[in-house]
């Protein structure tokens, strides 16, 4: 059965991937990033792609007013888009913090709350996080207010869960390994990561359609490194 799905952060890597799988397997999809134009190039029939800014207030509204006429229902959002800055702590400023958590952390929200009113039992809140937020875990220097901001959308997803608990919506936090994405060469330039973005996208394909059988409020670590 056809299921509605929003996906952010679509113009490459994991997201483009999912839009691409999710488009195959005949479920529509409303693909959001601030570049549209390279979903939108693959002229898929039953996806729509417009441009969104996490960061612009303005733009949910968008994406409400999009649900409302052609959808009424949400099945699966995936919190995917994620902006990231590799820079010592030292040099890390107030301004670069509020870059990196308006779109991880606050858009992660805002987008959540404005979505929710249109799911039903069985739905699912899909959101990436990274290993990086995961206390324990290997962290890459550098990374202080990307990580950060990873390990704030894995406590916001348990407190989701809990609130919403008799709803029948689900909520759960993917913590991704060191996937080769376009995002992690810019960072890390001339790294090679073990996963590539189509390996990562075939998972949180099967997890956003069928995880919210067996998972709500849980954080799974998609990541074969140690620790």
């Amino acid at each position: 059965m056809s299921k509605n799905i929003i996906i952010t952060g679509t113009s490459r890597g994991i997201g483009f991937e999912l839009v691409k799988q999710f488009a195959k397997a005949g479920h529509h999809v409303l693909a959001l990033s601030r570049n549209e134009k390279t979903v939108q190039d693959l002229k898929l029939q039953n996806v729509t792609a417009f441009s969104f800014d996490l960061s612009d207030v303005e733009a949910y509204k968008k994406v409400e007013d999009f649900i409302t006429k052609n959808w009424q229902q949400v099945d699966v959002l995936i919190n995917n888009a994620g902006a990231l800055i590799n820079k010592p702590f030292s040099e890390l400023t107030m301004k670069d913090y509020e870059t990196v958590y308006k779109t991880n952390v606050f858009g992660v929200a805002e987008l959540t709350r404005i979505v929710l009113p249109f799911m039903k039992i069985n739905s699912h809140v899909v959101t990436i996080s990274s290993m990086g937020g995961v206390q324990g875990s290997l962290k890459f220097p550098g990374l202080a207010a990307y990580s950060s901001s990873k390990g704030a959308v894995i406590t916001l997803t348990e407190l989701l869960a809990e609130e919403y608990k008799d709803s029948g919506i689900a909520f759960n936090v993917l913590a991704l390994g060191a996937v080769q994405t376009e995002m992690l060469e810019e960072a890390f330039p001339g790294y090679q990561a073990p996963t590539t973005a189509q390996e990562m996208a075939d998972y949180i394909f099967n997890f956003a359609l069928k995880g919210q059988k067996y998972y709500n409020g849980k954080l799974l670590q998609v990541s074969n490194s140690t620790p």
